[in-house]
C-alpha cells in the first residue's frame, strides 16, 4: 500500500484476490500451466506489498473464494483450478466452491475432481489465448498428480500366467511344472 497504514483484514484480501486473478490470467496463457498455492501466495504478497504472518491455509481460501466468485461474474473459466499443491499436484478442497458457484454438483471422488479441474484448465488456457497444439489442446491433470497415477499404473500387480493345458499357474520360469 502507498501510505505507512496496516490495510484492514477486508482490504487486504480485495488486494491480494484481485493480484491473484492477474497472476492466474498470465499462468492461463502458458498452455498446461499450473500454479502452487505458496508460490501464488509469495506472488500474491510480493505484488502487492500487504504481507501476513498467517498461515497460508488460514488466509488463501476466502481470497481464492473471491477469485471463484469474481470468475463467474465475468463469465471466465474458474482461473482457480490452476492452483495446485505443492506435494500432491491436486487442487484444494476449495474446489467445492467452483462447483458450487457453477451450479454443479459436489464431487466426492477425487480423481473425479481432478479430472473436472483439469478440464476447467483446459477451458482457461482456451479463454485466455495459450497457445494450443493443434486440435486445441487436451485436458491433463497436474504434472506431480499425473507422475503419481503413471507410477500407480505401472505398479500394478500384472495377473499370473496360467498353464493353458492344465489351468494351473505357471511358476517364474513360465513352464508348467505338472505339463513340462
Amino acid at each position: 500500500m502507498a501510505d505507512s497504514t496496516m490495510p484492514t483484514v477486508q482490504e487486504a484480501r480485495e488486494a491480494w484476490a484481485a493480484e491473484a486473478y492477474s497472476i492466474l490470467i498470465g499462468v492461463a496463457n502458458t498452455y498446461h500451466a499450473v500454479i502452487t498455492y505458496k508460490e501464488l501466495a509469495e506472488e500474491i504478497q510480493s505484488r502487492t506489498g500487504i504481507r501476513t504472518k498467517v498461515l497460508l491455509h488460514n488466509w488463501i481460501g476466502p481470497v481464492l473464494g473471491r477469485v471463484v466468485r469474481e470468475a463467474h461474474r465475468r463469465g471466465d473459466p474458474p482461473v482457480t483450478a490452476l492452483v495446485v499443491h505443492t506435494d500432491d499436484g491436486k487442487v484444494g478442497s476449495g474446489y467445492k466452491e467452483v462447483l458450487a458457484v457453477a451450479g454443479e454438483p459436489p464431487v466426492d471422488d477425487e480423481l473425479e475432481r481432478e479430472h473436472h479441474a483439469a478440464e476447467a484448465r483446459l477451458a482457461c488456457y482456451r479463454h485466455f489465448g495459450a497457445s494450443l497444439p493443434p486440435g486445441g489442446g487436451a485436458p491433463a491433470l497436474a504434472p506431480r498428480l499425473q507422475a503419481t497415477v503413471d507410477r500407480r499404473r505401472q505398479s500394478v500387480e500384472k495377473p499370473p500366467q496360467i498353464c493353458q493345458r492344465c489351468f494351473v499357474q505357471l511358476p517364474s520360469t513360465g513352464v508348467c511344472d505338472s505339463c513340462g
